[in-house]
């Protein structure tokens, strides 16, 4: 019987798995850093180059010592060790003074406070950054903005209580006006009866509330407000405060008004255009020469307020960066469907142009809580002037790196954590194709 000579195949071979070199570990490594001779030579120089730095800065870190009463007992530790002048990192000042640079100036028995306000941060601003969360969380970011700043100075009770009614009281004015004439006449009605509140019967208010029922904790100057309580407390503030104002101003800046746009502009210009540090002398030292005798506004309040400003000046122009990014037809398509100018903003305009502008926006805000470490030049003690005083101990005279080096662990992770997000938020945001 003659055999059958088939030149088709008649049944599929399985799939065989890929090269080795070409996925996993390998593979990464090869595309990466061996795709061809010269970054092959630049992978192997960086390599080498690290592995001197680590070599060097790996055993400073891990081989230090946590347990000393000053920098002259870790030398005697070293010098018993080793013998042979070799030092490592001295971390007992930080497990001595790591409270002090956080909590400032607060006795053990209050770090409650700033703990607790760092607690209603947190779960304040998580259902803005995670909307999935429950709705309910924004009653907790409403009350925080009260709650936390009678937590960190002190005082009565019934100050943030009867703070936070005039808000509502605004909110309610701003409802009933809008449903009448209009959401600019409703703003500017909610404005009204939330400063007149707090202008004229909040402070009688929270007076007699306290008569009735006392309830009160230790008050803490803002000359004693230090540490990264300090500096939280005013980066908090700047990027909160400072987004609202920024859109506004830049909404301003496209406007067709000419009062109104020359006004935004020459305020951001104004501002861009003068370092942070004069503006920090400005609210120090030079703003009380301006005041009315007898007016007096608090330090870490004047700093809040130009840091703010400094802050919505930068970020406006990102954000006018985004709507000028928007193709016309957006606005045309606004138009047509007969919308009012503000209904197209909130609805269509800026919704696109703040994803457009989340880099920059996030970039600004890393900038300004880093910035904070400016207010110790105006005799306010953020991390590094708590650093600055613990150094000019005896017992710690000559420490730098290890204290120095903790305060940026804590200002990378916050930073970082920031840069995260902001790519979570743009990877969730991607509508279009790449």
């Amino acid at each position: 019987m003659a055999r059958e000579i088939a030149f088709v195949r008649s049944e599929m071979l399985g799939e065989k798995p890929p090269p080795a070199s070409i996925v996993g570990v390998q593979g990464w490594i090869k595309d990466n850093l061996f795709s061809s001779v010269s970054n092959s030579i630049l992978t192997v120089v960086a390599l080498y180059l690290v592995f001197v730095i680590l070599s060097g800065i790996l055993p400073w870190i891990f081989l230090g010592i946590w347990n000393a009463e000053s920098l002259a007992e870790c030398r005697e530790i070293f010098a018993e060790r080793y013998g042979d002048g070799t030092e490592y990192a001295c971390w007992a000042v930080v497990k001595a003074r790591w409270h002090q640079i956080v909590f400032g100036y607060y006795s053990p028995d209050q770090y409650w406070r700033p703990i607790l306000g760092f607690i209603l941060i947190a779960v304040s601003i998580a259902p803005i950054l995670f909307p999935k969360l429950p709705k309910k969380l924004f009653f907790v970011s409403f009350a925080s903005l009260f709650l936390y700043p009678w937590l960190i100075w002190g005082g009565s009770f019934w100050t943030p209580i009867t703070a936070a009614l005039g808000a509502v009281i605004g909110f309610f004015a701003y409802r009933y006006v809008t449903e009448r004439f209009g959401f600019l006449f409703g703003v500017l009605a909610g404005c009204a009866a939330a400063l007149i509140w707090w202008s004229f019967i909040s402070g009688f208010a929270a007076s007699a509330l306290q008569s009735a029922i006392p309830a009160t904790i230790a008050q803490v100057s803002s000359l004693n407000l230090a540490g990264f309580v300090l500096s939280i407390t005013i980066g908090i503030v700047a990027i909160v405060a400072s987004l609202p104002i920024a859109i506004v101003l830049a909404l301003g800046r496209q406007s067709d008004m000419w009062i109104v746009n020359k006004l935004c502009t020459g305020f951001i210009e104004t501002i861009r255009g003068v370092p942070l540090i004069t503006l920090l002398f400005v609210a120090t030292v030079l703003l009380n020469y301006f005041l009315p005798r007898g007016v007096e506004f608090d330090v870490i309040l004047r700093v809040n307020i130009l840091v703010t400003l400094f802050t919505a000046a930068y970020i406006a122009e990102v954000i006018r960066g985004g709507l000028a990014a928007l193709p016309k037809g957006q606005y045309e398509a606004a138009d047509a469907l007969g919308l009012t100018y503000w209904q197209a903003q909130r609805q269509i305009i800026l919704p696109q142009a703040l994803k457009i502008s989340i880099p920059g926006i996030v970039s600004n805000f890393i900038s300004v809580f880093k910035d904070t470490t400016l207010v110790s030049i105006v005799a306010l003690n953020d991390p590094l002037g708590i650093a600055n005083n613990i150094r000019a101990n005896s017992d710690w005279n000559g420490i730098v790196w290890e204290l120095y080096g903790f305060i940026a662990l804590i200002f990378w992770v916050v930073c970082f954590s920031m840069s995260r997000y902001s790519m979570y938020l743009e990877r969730k945001l991607q509508t279009g194709h790449r």
